[in-house]
């Protein structure tokens, strides 16, 4: 089944020539189905680059998914035209009275900068508070997943001496959850980030499980008891070339960086990167919707 997203958004061409049915809402409004309906809040720089991405893999389920963009009323991006952001974004104060079955929040370029002193956190908790009551589940991808074990059981982010970047594999701690059905042995994934969440500070909350792990890059996946909550440290979303191109932005700026590790055939900047990460990034999007979402939430919302 199709992913339904706005008319006019630059992605549904993008993915349209990739074989992807999307379906506008002008055409799924003469369903009678109803869609999942999620919301997406996307704090990345680059939104119309993090669309594709989200929606490419959320697109990979036999189910149809409605999407609604969010962006921040605090904080006004400077790498999105205002004419994007006005025909397919809202604010928290825009739909803050609709239930959804299920919310995304993104990554975003402030890990250096403590979570109280980021120019959007009093909205970003507000946010998360309102998915508490409004959304079945909520999935937190890298700095997101931080700022929601800070913010809600009190885990620490920690600076790393070196970014953390590449693409390391990782193992699966408990194979009888929902999120990590069909994951191999050993499985790969992108990390881009300058902190790290630690293994001891996720243990000493109880409502935790760590899911997965990996001996480079650390803590990876943590669920919430309950299964309302899904931490994801890394960026399973990632196209092929995005590690290349934070390479190449950062070594034009002139910053110490390090080449991606496990990526670059015969870690050759000039080389395309091997992809690893693909299938991966598929089952766990999937599985998120499919578990944590699609079969818990109610068909009146």
């Amino acid at each position: 089944m199709p992913i339904n997203v706005p008319d006019r958004l630059p992605a549904t061409d993008v993915l349209t020539k990739e074989g992807i049915f999307v379906m506008t809402e002008s055409r799924a409004i003469h369903q009678d189905i109803r869609p999942l309906r999620l919301a997406i809040l996307n704090l990345m720089p680059m939104k119309i680059t993090t669309e594709i991405q989200l929606l490419r893999l959320l697109s990979n389920t036999p189910l149809q998914v409605e999407i609604q963009l969010l962006k921040t009323r605090s904080y006004t991006p400077r790498n999105t035209s205002p004419e994007h952001l006005v025909a397919f974004y809202k604010t928290l104060d825009e739909i803050e009275h609709q239930r959804h079955d299920g919310l995304i929040i993104t990554g975003a370029p402030v890990e250096h900068i403590d979570f109280e002193e980021v120019d959007y956190w009093d909205e970003m908790t507000e946010i998360m508070d309102w998915a508490v009551a409004n959304a079945t589940s909520t999935l937190y991808i890298c700095w997101a997943a931080q700022a929601a074990l800070y913010y809600y059981y009190d885990v620490p982010k920690h600076p790393l001496p070196r970014k953390m970047f590449g693409v390391f594999p990782h193992t699966v701690n408990n194979r009888t959850l929902p999120i990590v059905r069909g994951f191999d042995d050993v499985f790969y994934a992108p990390h881009s980030r300058h902190t790290e969440i630690r293994r001891s500070d996720v243990t000493t909350a109880d409502d935790l499980e760590i899911v997965s792990e990996s001996d480079v890059a650390g803590v990876y996946i943590i669920v919430s008891r309950d299964g309302r909550q899904v931490f994801v440290t890394g960026h399973s979303e990632y196209d092929p070339l995005t590690l290349k191109e934070e390479y190449l932005r950062d070594k034009g700026k002139g910053l110490d960086i390090d080449l991606p590790e496990n990526y670059f055939v015969n870690d050759d900047p000039e080389s395309d990167p091997l992809v690893r990460w693909r299938s991966h990034s598929s089952l766990l999007f999937s599985n998120w919707l499919n578990y944590y979402v699609y079969q818990v939430t109610p068909y009146e919302l």
